[in-house]
């Protein structure tokens, strides 16, 4: 039972230089370990290249929209840039608007607050909780996980075309799950809301740091992902598309910068004259910094090919995926079946093993970082697990002692900046954990399964 140590093809392209790639962390076992960072989907590594970016700005800080300083008018002209580089990023059509916010979550969200009256929601149970719980002040047709592409496509014409009343619509899907990985057919899934009288919104959280995403040939009406996924620091986000919902709507945000003009009525109330442009719902001071932190990720992830980064990518989930195998102990979780196309982003279970127990063990004693848990998409991983819609479980350890069955599951998560030693030493991780078993013991530890510190399980 044992992993195969066949190289890598590194001849498709060197990772990205990323932040934190020397850091060294202690092993309960003794010493000290490069840390494998292997939680893209939870928050990938900043770039170097955008973290440079960003110092080279930083004496430079100024307030936007409203300074008649230099150092104003450079921060505001660097904002608007921005804008303009995330657009061409994300394919924008000619009147499509980007939105600048705090996340995916965020953006969503806002959309949410949008919508028009009446309108229904339309959303798979699959998605990450950032798409399938904002919809609260509208109608919402919640659709059981497909299990092929195809099928995906089906449940939507049915349920579009049974809707009633036959009104405006909005369906929401994820791009790539931040789950399994798997691609979802959003090109399909366009054309059929379209066809149906409905708009359709991608959540490219997943997608964008993994894969070119456009807008004009994906035909979606909007797209909303996060900066801290596509190797940026956190606390900025995008929702850029259609403007006519957008500008029909109340600001999402009530103050300075979403009003052009405030005026005192006779009666002693005030008329408010709102922005029509993406200011509407940008109000208050931007985050000039996490703006321009995507801007120029978007940047280094074009200069640097992104069809090159896709095919080296694909060799890790290649890699990963032959590893694990050929640990008959290790079950994949997928949707559409082992030939889904996806990207780096791969959930398992270990038979025998508690999921957060192998997590940590993984952490303390190999020094990789992973995750486990519900992934905050509860009911696909349930779907996933076979479990019942009740059974105990939630983001993040579970209450079950090390070595029991847990309903959680774990993640692996790669991309652009991983090197190709912490796939190898994650795939050899796995291998020892289940046919030896971990080397310390472990504890629950407020909600966490952590090392006993003081004594080993076997022999070091």
């Amino acid at each position: 039972m044992s992993v195969s140590t066949a190289a890598l093809d590194s001849s498709v392209c060197a990772p990205l230089p990323v932040l934190g790639q020397d850091v060294t962390v202690p092993l309960v076992t003794g010493g000290e370990v490069t840390y494998a960072a292997l939680d893209y989907a939870a928050s990938a590594p900043a770039l170097q290249r955008v973290w440079d970016d960003v110092a080279a700005y930083t004496p430079y800080y100024g307030s936007v929209h409203r300074g008649a300083g230099y150092l104003s008018q450079l921060s505001t002209d660097l904002f608007e840039n921005s804008r303009r580089t995330v657009a061409e990023f994300l394919g924008c059509r000619a009147d499509d608007q980007v939105v600048f916010t705090r996340s995916t979550t965020d953006s969503l969200n806002l959309l949410a607050a949008a919508l028009p009256a009446d309108c229904q929601v339309f959303v798979y149970e699959t998605e990450h909780h950032a798409s399938l719980l904002p919809w609260r002040n509208a109608r919402v047709t919640y659709l059981n996980a497909p299990r092929t592409p195809g099928q995906a496509v089906e449940t939507l014409e049915r349920a579009l075309a049974d809707r009633d009343p036959y009104g405006p619509a909005l369906v929401c899907v994820t791009g790539a799950s931040n789950v399994t990985g798997e691609l979802w057919p959003v090109k399909e899934l366009a054309a059929a809301a379209h066809a149906h009288g409905a708009r359709i919104v991608l959540d490219a959280a997943q997608l964008a740091p993994h894969h070119p995403v456009d807008i004009a040939e994906l035909d979606v009406d909007w797209v909303a992902f996060s900066g801290h996924k596509l190797y940026a620091p956190f606390g900025s986000g995008v929702l850029a598309g259609r403007a006519d919902w957008l500008q029909a709507a109340e600001p999402y945000l009530a103050g300075g910068g979403a009003s052009r003009k405030v005026a005192r009525r006779a009666d002693g109330g005030v008329d408010v004259d709102w922005h029509t442009t993406a200011a509407r719902h940008e109000a208050g001071s931007p985050n000039v910094i996490g703006v321009y932190s995507i801007a120029s990720a978007c940047k280094a992830l074009t200069e640097a090919g992104f069809d090159t980064l896709v095919a080296r990518e694909q060799e890790l989930v290649r890699r990963v995926r032959e590893g694990l195998a050929e640990v008959p102990e290790v079950q994949v979780l997928s949707l559409f079946g082992d030939d889904a196309p996806r990207v780096g982003v791969i959930s398992f279970v270990v038979r025998g093993w508690n999921s957060s127990h192998f997590a940590a063990a993984l952490s303390a004693e190999y020094g990789i970082g992973v995750r486990d848990g519900l992934f905050c998409a509860h009911p696909l991983v349930r779907t996933l697990l076979g479990s019942d819609p009740q059974d105990p479980g939630e983001c993040g350890a579970p209450e079950a002692e090390p070595g029991e069955r847990s309903l959680n599951a774990i993640r692996v998560s790669f991309g652009a900046g991983t090197p190709d030693e912490h796939i190898e030493r994650f795939l050899r991780a796995v291998s020892e954990l289940v046919r030896e078993g971990a080397q310390w013991k472990y504890r629950t530890e407020d909600g966490r399964c952590v090392p006993d510190r003081g004594e080993a399980a076997r022999t070091v």
